[in-house]
């Protein structure tokens, strides 16, 4: 039995990227004019200021709930469709939460960078 030799095969895109890399050099940071890296440095401290509540949220969040188990350890033994309510608590309550809150933290950017 003979083996057979084993060639990589790439798409004439990928090719095609990678010689455009080699070609270009190094890559630079752009540079923004004086009157919009100011505007754009306003608008990065202004979207972190308003970002800390909704950071607050995700954490008071992720660490809440171990805490409320701690606190109220019966919901153990409360059960919805046979299945613990602790268990549902940690399997569904924070994925729709993280996504309101991100939803929420998402709109107040936008309306600092609209204004």
């Amino acid at each position: 039995m003979s083996r057979v030799k084993r060639v990589a095969v790439t798409s004439p895109q990928t090719r095609l990227a990678h010689s455009r890399r080699r070609a270009r050099g190094r890559w630079r940071v752009p540079r923004l004019a004086a009157g919009d890296a100011e505007r754009a440095d306003r608008l990065y401290r202004a979207q972190r200021r308003r970002g800390l509540p909704a950071l607050a949220g995700m954490f008071g969040l992720v660490f809440g709930l171990p805490l409320v188990f701690g606190l109220f350890p019966g919901l153990d033994s409360v059960r919805l469709l046979g299945i613990p309510l602790s268990w549902l608590m940690i399997a569904i309550l924070p994925y729709p939460a993280m996504a309101l809150l991100s939803w929420w933290q998402l709109r107040r950017a936008e309306k600092i960078e609209d204004d």
